[in-house]
């Protein structure tokens, strides 16, 4: 051992002082080479171990921050290539698994143990030296010491001060100290608080056994366990039965992590395993079975309770065992922990109504089951025949805010989730969201159309109408990636609560011949009788508006909707008429839509529809949201008719060996810290010197770990005490 550890030791037992808890290595003795020596006493030191605690802590804080564990694909979303790319190659997508984090922990194991074994030998000697050879000189140098002369005889002021010491709780060893046969005086040496030394073995073992625990825990056991039994990632897509033999481990892995799927009403055994490379199967002692899967909520909307109700069927024995497993109130079976981790659609099945919006083709209905995809209406050809519809999720509930904040409920450009969402359906649980504003909107269902080069877009509508801003509408949102948020289109509802009349409206704004017949209507409508040469010139204008709004404006004006008009109006007019011109189209435009509406009424056997402000709200509302259907990057509206909805449960199954050591060490760990903090140790060392008189010389000192008031306070009781009639 090091010579400047001795020489502390010796100068604390002459001072007695408490032995100081060296920071510094093992020094290695002998001949031995120079860089082992060293890299031995840099490894036992504890600045070294307080080092990589420190990175170690700055490691979880960044796998706190950024999310672990997730796809290539939204790690890519939320950072962009380039810092993806970075954060993979790092490992800090995956710290907890990353080999550096490993080898950080291993080191971290390592240097704390040596601490440990080189401090803990002279702290447990110490706790049974009382240090009572301490010269009786020595006493008068400590910062609480004092002395006086007892007029009692020695062995009575021995007995009366033991008794003292004894029923305040020290513990002392006492020798005689002669010269010759004749008694010189008495040394009596104290101590209280000796486990203020033990706090520091507790710590430092508590470090060791989480870090120990973390690794048998960790995916070091895993991937050993694969390399051993040459198993690979499975990168794949397919059933979980069709992935071969070299991708799955057996029940009897010793550590593991995995997520299990079960639908209401099915069981399963085979867990997955994420891995940077693809996913492993590990296959399950035992089959999982959920029978029914309870979600509660908050009037916020969000969940209050998510548990399930399962039987757990063993391989080996054929027992089934029911039980309910909660969020942090798992289910026990053979080693393995099942964990209520999430929730989420188990196949779903769905009845939509698909409803053209390219003027051609009728609607037509599509079956199928969340988790599944079909061929968009094959049989009717052109664009829609050519995508895949994949049927991704179905949420019953959605529970919105509904305070609106004064906007504009007919303006659907100011829909795109970027302002509908945040502030007409943003989360209940956002600041400044009343209950009374709350409301369940009713069901919607998200899923993907699929071009024939595999790009991919996100749709997400509501099967109910909801109420916004005094006016009821159909939500149907949109977003080119998951990175984006939705953009929502409002479709207003018709008197019937439908999309009929919006349907009917947009199917006639795409025909020449019934724009044409709206335009005359509304030329003759609206020319005043005293100037019938004035029919003529309006039914043109109300048939160039339409035109222009339904796409059909030329080859000068490309486009259509709102946009087109004012595409129309920067190219004809002069700017300074602009304005003007512009307030007159766009009321020529609402009256040829009103007429055009009615006209589609008609066709339908349907009397028209009265000219009063519930009809011109409604003509409004629909003449923005045709406006923006024209950028709608879809050729038909999906509407969710009728469901049947099937729930799953997303289980965490874990085997994990080291969490007891995890226990142990976080109990040892609150046991030290508190025992290094709140507990002081004492020294007290007492002389008694007898005089010629048959009187007795006292002469007392008192040192402590740490300098407080209260170490002074417990002194002058003490010495008040012992030296109540000195003189």
């Amino acid at each position: 051992m090091r010579r400047r550890a001795a020489a502390l030791d010796n100068r604390a037992m002459s001072s007695g002082e408490a032995t100081p808890v060296s920071t510094a290595g093992l020094e290695l003795s002998g001949a031995r080479a120079g860089v082992l020596r060293e890299a031995v006493e840099l490894l036992s030191s504890m600045r070294f171990a307080i080092s990589l605690l420190t990175v170690i802590c700055i490691a979880s804080v960044i796998g706190t921050v950024v999310k672990q564990n997730e796809p290539a694909n939204n790690v890519v979303n939320q950072f962009g290539p380039f810092w993806a790319d970075l954060f993979t190659t790092v490992g800090l997508t995956r710290i907890y698994s990353a080999w550096w984090f490993l080898v950080i922990l291993a080191f971290l194991v390592l240097s704390t143990s040596l601490c440990i074994a080189r401090n803990a030998p002279r702290i447990l000697a110490d706790l049974r030296n009382y240090k009572e050879h301490v010269r009786e000189q020595s006493l008068l140098a400590f910062h609480l010491h004092a002395q006086g002369e007892l007029a009692e005889a020695p062995d009575a002021a021995y007995a009366r001060t033991a008794a003292l010491l004894t029923g305040a709780g020290w513990r002392a060893k006492v020798q005689q100290r002669r010269e010759g046969v004749a008694l010189r005086g008495t040394m009596i040496a104290a101590r209280r608080g000796a486990t203020n030394r033990l706090g520091y073995i507790a710590a430092h073992s508590a470090i060791v056994l989480v870090c120990i625990g973390g690794l048998f825990d960790g995916d070091l056991v895993l991937r050993a366990q694969m390399w051993l039994q040459g198993k690979t990632a499975f990168d794949g897509a397919g059933l979980i039965r069709d992935v071969p033999a070299q991708h799955r481990l057996g029940p009897g892995t010793p550590a593991f992590r995995a997520n299990l799927f079960v639908p209401e009403g099915e069981r399963a055994g085979t867990a997955v395993i994420n891995q940077p490379s693809g996913v492993v199967l590990q296959d399950l002692p035992f089959d999982v079975e959920l029978k029914k899967f309870i979600v509660e909520y908050y009037d916020t909307g969000m969940p209050r309770l998510f548990a399930s109700e399962i039987v757990i069927h063993d391989r080996d024995t054929g027992q089934a065992t029911p039980a309910t497993v909660k969020v942090n109130e798992p289910a026990q079976h053979r080693g393995i922990a099942i964990y209520q981790s999430s929730f989420d659609d188990g196949g779903s099945s769905l009845k939509l109504r698909a409803l053209p919006l390219t003027g051609a083709g009728k609607p037509f209905d599509i079956d199928g089951s969340v988790g599944t995809s079909t061929t968009l209406a094959p049989a009717s050809g052109g664009e829609a025949g050519r995508l895949k519809l994949e049927f991704t999720g179905l949420r019953v509930i959605n529970v919105e805010n509904m305070g609106g904040d004064g906007a504009s409920a007919t303006d659907v450009r100011a829909v795109d989730l970027a302002r509908s969402l945040d502030q007409h359906l943003g989360s209940g649980a956002k600041p400044g969201a009343s209950k009374g504003d709350l409301r369940n909107v009713g069901p919607s269902f998200s899923y993907k159309l699929r071009d024939a080069s595999g790009q991919a877009r996100e749709f997400n509508n509501y099967m109910l109408p909801v109420e916004m801003d005094g006016r009821r509408v159909f939500l149907a949102g949109v977003r080119d990636s998951p990175a984006e948020p939705m953009r929502y289109l409002r479709i207003p509802a018709d008197g019937a609560d439908s999309i009929d009349e919006w349907l009917r409206l947009r199917g006639a704004l795409l025909d020449a011949g019934l724009r044409n017949k709206a335009a005359q209507r509304y030329g003759e409508l609206a020319a005043p009788a005293d100037k019938p040469e004035m029919r003529s010139q309006l039914a043109a204008t109300a048939l160039r508006a339409l035109s222009l709004f339904a796409g059909a404006g030329g080859d000068k004006v490309k486009g259509s909707g709102l946009q087109a008009i004012s595409d129309f109006l920067e190219t004809s007019v002069p700017e300074d008429e602009r304005g003007r011109i512009s307030e007159v189209l766009l009321r020529i435009l609402n009256g040829s839509l009103f007429e055009l509406m009615n006209l589609a009424r008609a066709d339908a056997g349907l009397a028209p529809l009265a000219a009063d402000d519930k009809s011109q709200s409604f003509i409004g509302a629909a003449m923005l949201s045709l406006s923006d259907s024209f950028f709608y990057p879809a050729p038909v509206l999906l509407m969710l008719t009728d469901f049947k909805q099937v729930q799953a449960s997303v289980f965490q199954v874990t085997r994990a060996p080291g969490q007891t050591l995890v226990y142990i060490g976080c109990v040892l760990l609150i046991v030290g810290v508190f025992a290094m903090l709140y507990i002081r140790e004492r020294r007290l060392w007492v002389w008694l010197a007898p005089q010629g008189d048959g009187r007795t010389r006292v002469t007392m000192a008192l040192a402590s770990t740490r300098h407080t008031l209260a170490a002074d306070a417990e002194f002058d009781t003490l010495k008040k005490a012992l030296l109540k009639d000195a003189a």
